[in-house]
């Protein structure tokens, strides 16, 4: 099942889509787009028409309509030099209602300047490979597998079933997350049943209950999400884990997630299941912080918005991740995250050293939206 969870990434029509905070001024722009006053109340009054219909809060997209509503009748926007500034009140006075990092209104793209070659801006950025980056046997019964993301590829999928059948008898499983950029339930549902001893609830997930009685949900009940009791305008659903029925010693194996400031989404659905359920110990740094998950909105006039619609948090404390990330049991640097996992798994200091350089995910793990204080 897919559910989430980068909106650079491409999905399948069935996916739910989280994105980070967009980021519409960096890269410096050369000429702003033009602040077109029809066009941007147009785009605002489908924005608050969208909120009040879909957001995940039904009583803080009731407030945002009414505060865009409002603003709209006074002038408030009236007036802008371009575009961006335009977006960018928008966004202020959405976010001063009820802050949540991924609703923004986008504005429409705007010209930039070439890089100049050999350049900083012109230099490639590591893009990692979608899926499986490694998987293999790292020392003596330590099994290591890193993630890019969670599409449910098929063949992906089968890779996974392949490695923990390889890896059966390892003592320590290391699960590399540093560079994950999202995705869904699938890969989860693999992995799950082979490192749990027994059917355990992991998270909740709700989703606004008009949205999904309109036909435009994405989530789907099935064995391992199922529906509960929840608010009135809510659809509550809990993901659970059903053991595997041939328990393998990865069932009692440690178990090491490595995270960064770049693991988000459907990674910190991993990390936030793991650390609560005592099933993992976390190293690394705290999350992304992109815990809810939704659709981009065409409001037209080169104006979008990503609207959530849903999220997903810890059914004992009621807590999720959104703005915040997820905390790692062992704080230390990101790029060191897998030198420490090693050493605890028994690794010399020196051949950890040569594993970690060795075995660093493709990708950057640099912070990318910034966390609510």
């Amino acid at each position: 099942m897919k559910i989430a969870l980068a909106a650079s990434l491409a999905m399948a029509s069935t996916a739910l889509v989280a994105q980070s905070v967009p980021q519409p001024n960096s890269g410096a722009p050369e000429t702003a787009p033009a602040f077109n006053l029809a066009e941007g109340k147009a785009a605002v009054e489908r924005l608050a028409a969208i909120l009040e219909r879909d957001f995940l809060n039904p009583d803080a997209g009731r407030a945002y309509a009414a505060m865009l509503r409002a603003n709209l009748g006074s002038g408030a926007y009236d007036k802008h030099k371009d575009a961006r500034s335009f977006a960018e009140a928008v966004t202020a006075d959405i976010q001063a209602v009820h802050p949540d990092g991924h609703l923004t209104l986008q504005p429409p793209p705007y010209a930039r300047p070439a890089p100049q070659a050999g350049s900083a801006a012109s230099a490639p950025r590591p893009t990692p490979q979608p899926g499986i980056q490694k998987a293999a046997w790292i020392a003596p019964g330590i099994a290591y597998i890193s993630f890019s993301d969670f599409l449910g590829d098929p063949a992906m999928l089968e890779k996974l079933r392949a490695f923990l059948g390889a890896h059966r008898d390892a003592k320590t499983l290391i699960i590399d997350a540093r560079v994950h950029r999202g995705g869904g339930l699938d890969e989860m549902d693999i992995l799950f049943p082979v490192i749990f001893g027994s059917t355990q609830t992991l998270v909740h997930m709700d989703t606004r209950r008009a949205v999904e009685e309109a036909g435009r949900g994405v989530l789907q009940d099935g064995a391992t999400l199922r529906r509960i009791a929840g608010p009135d305008e809510i659809i509550r659903r809990e993901h659970i884990v059903l053991p595997a029925p041939d328990a393998t010693p990865l069932r009692t194996a440690k178990v090491y997630l490595l995270t960064s400031p770049r693991t988000g989404s459907a990674g910190e659905h991993l990390s936030l299941a793991l650390k609560r359920t005592g099933r993992a110990t976390l190293i690394g740094e705290t999350t992304a912080g992109a815990g809810n998950f939704g659709d981009m909105h065409d409001l037209g006039g080169g104006y979008r918005a990503f609207v959530p619609i849903g999220g997903t948090f810890d059914p004992v404390t009621g807590k999720g991740w959104e703005g915040t990330g997820v905390q790692p049991d062992v704080d230390v640097s990101a790029e060191r995250a897998l030198y420490e996992a090693l050493v605890r798994a028994g690794v010399s200091p020196q051949e950890a050293e040569r594993l970690s350089a060795a075995y660093r995910p493709v990708g950057p793990m640099d912070r990318r939206i910034k966390l609510r204080n």
